[in-house]
C-alpha cells in the first residue's frame, strides 16, 4: 500500500515550487491598508449603526461575511496544517508559514470593509465572529498528501469565489469588488504551489490517485460550521455567482483536466478504481450541475 506521505525524492521539486511562490509573492506585496476605504470611517457611539445603513444587496453582503467567517479561523487552519506536517519535508513548512503571513491580512481588509463602510452590524458581527472561532476546525483528511491535495481545491474553490463575487459586485462597489480581487490573487499563488505539488506526486507515482479521491469525494468546505451555512451558499449560488455548477467547471474540472486523471495510469488496482470512482463523480457533478443550470 503506497503510504500517504510526501515522497522524498520530490523535495527538490517543492524546493523550486516554494522558491518560485516567494518570487512571485514579493512582486505582488501589499498591505490591506491600500485597499480599505477609511474615509468613509464613523463614531458608532455618535452614529449608532442601523440596517438601513447598509448598501450592498443582500446576497452580496451574505457572500463578504460567508468569506470572512472563512478567513477568521485562520488560525484553526495552521493548527491542521502544522500538525499534519509534523516530521514532513521541511519546504512544506516553510510553505505553510509563508501561508499563514499571508493570509492574515484577508480577515482584517474584510472585517474593516464591512465595518468602515457600516454595510454591517459591528455587534452581530462581533458575535458571529467569536462563535466561528471557537467553532474550531477538523479534518479527516490529516496526511500529508491528503492535505495538500484538500488544499489545491479549497484554494481554488476560494479563488473562484472571490473572482465571481468581484464580478457581482462590481455594479454595487468598485472598491469591493476592487480588493476580492487582490484577495484572489493570494489564493491563486496558493493554489499553483499545492497544485503543482499534487501533480509532481501523481507523475511519479500514479497511485496516489487513491487520496485525491478521498479528498475529492469528501471534500467540504472550511467554513461549513458557521451558523446557517447551507442557507448561506444558496443565496450566494442564486444570486452571487458561486454554486453547484462553478464547483464543477471551475474547480473540479479544472484540476481533473490539469492532474490529467482521465489518462493516469496507476498499477495498483485498487488505484485504478479509484481513478474510475473519480470520474463516475465528475459525471455526476456535471449532471448536477447542468440541472442547476
Amino acid at each position: 500500500m503506497l503510504l500517504p506521505t510526501l515522497n522524498p525524492r520530490l523535495e527538490q521539486r517543492l524546493i523550486e515550487l516554494y522558491q518560485d511562490h516567494l518570487t512571485r509573492a514579493a512582486a505582488i506585496d501589499w498591505s490591506y491598508h491600500e485597499f480599505v476605504p477609511w474615509g468613509q470611517g464613523q463614531c458608532f457611539k455618535e452614529n449608532p449603526w442601523s440596517l438601513e445603513q447598509r448598501k450592498l444587496p443582500p446576497a452580496i453582503y451574505t457572500a463578504i461575511e460567508t468569506a470572512l467567517l472563512t478567513e477568521i479561523n485562520l488560525p484553526w487552519f495552521t493548527t491542521y496544517l502544522s500538525s499534519t506536517f509534523i516530521g514532513s519535508l521541511n519546504v512544506m513548512r516553510e510553505f505553510i508559514h509563508t501561508w499563514v503571513a499571508e493570509e492574515d491580512q484577508h480577515s482584517n481588509l474584510l472585517e474593516n470593509y464591512l465595518i468602515l463602510t457600516r454595510n454591517s452590524n459591528p455587534t452581530e458581527l462581533h458575535h458571529l465572529r467569536k462563535t466561528v472561532v471557537q467553532g474550531g476546525f477538523e479534518s479527516n483528511f490529516t496526511t500529508p498528501i491528503e492535505a495538500i491535495t484538500y488544499a489545491s481545491f479549497q484554494e481554488l474553490s476560494t479563488l473562484v469565489f472571490y473572482n465571481n463575487v468581484a464580478k457581482a459586485a462590481a455594479p454595487y462597489d468598485r472598491t469591493l469588488s476592487t480588493l476580492l480581487r487582490r484577495l484572489a490573487k493570494d489564493e491563486s499563488l496558493h493554489y499553483a504551489f499545492y497544485r503543482d505539488a499534487v501533480k509532481a506526486h501523481l507523475d511519479l507515482e500514479p497511485n496516489y490517485i487513491l487520496y485525491v479521491r478521498n479528498v475529492l469525494l469528501g471534500f467540504f468546505m472550511p467554513g461549513e460550521h458557521m451558523p446557517d451555512f447551507e442557507d448561506r451558499m444558496k443565496t450566494i449560488a442564486r444570486e452571487a455567482s458561486y454554486g453547484p455548477q462553478n464547483y464543477y467547471q471551475q474547480v473540479v474540472q479544472v484540476l481533473v483536466d490539469y492532474w490529467d486523471l482521465a489518462n493516469l495510469k496507476p498499477s495498483a488496482p485498487e488505484a485504478e478504481l479509484a481513478r474510475l470512482e473519480i470520474l463516475k463523480y465528475c459525471n455526476r457533478l456535471e449532471r448536477i450541475a447542468k440541472r442547476y443550470a
